[in-house]
């Protein structure tokens, strides 16, 4: 239990520093190019992880990296700029906080942890939480906005648990490279289609680019999928809720925005969900239904 307690808290590195995200993206990036700012995000944090880890992808490696990706990068964040340009952040960011609820629904189809009772209890929780402070019930959706809202969720879900299925195979920073590289080349011809040259970028960008790819990526994907690894794919999955909570809770702090009423009570019911969630045990076909672990 102790041991799962320490690998929760590596985890929750990453969502927390992902809705941290939000905030330095929008005060200090450049606007206007986000595949540019994605591939610039993806490329420098895979450097920095390959020269922690050095070497290249072997035997079927190569195309693993460049598939897993496309799935948690390249593609992820093409979608995720689609669906911004056309919803309003409360709606996609709602759709994105479904997550947990695929992820253990593809970890039981690939890798076989079946979710309990208590694991789909604290994701329903937690996804209420979330829609209690974001939605305001005078949102307005664009089909084409939700339907790439979804394709990113569902598309960064199989990623993420396909990761867990293979990167027990060769060392995670390693893993954790390559995905972030071959995400970034893949999305560079994209950005040179689409936006043409890349605008110049002053020192509060490159400092807000130098935050963005060292902690909210190279840091955050390497705690992730070591979570991935060591965690059952239903509590990661859970863990990743801490993203709106920490965006709500930095606009409040650093944004001068208000938090509500309706706002608090669904970041009390977002981390309950959490906890009710984390509490239960998985359950894996390798052991005939007994218990296999606890979170």
């Amino acid at each position: 239990m102790e041991a799962n307690f320490r690998w929760s808290l590596v985890t929750a590195v990453a969502p927390v520093a992902w809705g941290t995200n939000y905030f330095v993206t929008r005060e200090f990036l450049p606007p206007g190019q986000p595949l540019y700012g994605a591939a610039l995000r993806a490329l420098p944090a895979g450097l920095l992880l390959l020269a922690a880890r050095p070497g290249l992808p072997r035997g079927a490696w190569w195309w693993r990296a460049l598939l897993l990706g496309v799935l948690n990068t390249g593609g992820f964040f093409a979608l995720v700029y689609v669906a911004a340009q056309r919803l309003p952040t409360s709606t996609a960011s709602t759709v994105m906080a479904t997550a947990p609820l695929a992820m253990m629904l593809i970890a039981w189809a690939v890798v076989a942890e079946r979710p309990t009772p208590r694991h789909l209890a604290g994701a329903c929780i937690g996804v209420a939480g979330v829609c209690l402070m974001l939605l305001s019930g005078r949102v307005a959706a664009d089909p084409l906005g939700v339907l790439a809202s979804v394709g990113a969720m569902a598309m960064s879900s199989l990623g993420y648990i396909l990761a867990k299925r293979w990167n027990e195979e060769v060392d995670v920073l390693a893993s954790t490279a390559w995905q972030l590289l071959g995400g970034g080349l893949a999305l560079l011809p994209f950005a040179v289609a689409a936006e043409g040259v890349p605008a110049a970028a002053d020192g509060p960008a490159l400092l807000g680019f130098g935050y963005v790819s060292v902690v909210a990526t190279a840091l955050a994907f390497a705690a992730w999928f070591t979570g991935l690894r060591r965690l059952p794919a239903a509590t990661v999955g859970l863990l990743g809720l801490l993203n709106p909570v920490t965006g709500v809770l930095l606009g409040t702090a650093l944004a001068g925005e208000a938090l509500t009423a309706r706002q608090f009570c669904g970041l009390l019911l977002t981390l309950a969900g959490i906890l009710v969630g984390r509490r239960g045990r998985f359950l894996t076909a390798r052991d005939g239904g007994n218990s296999a672990g606890s979170n």
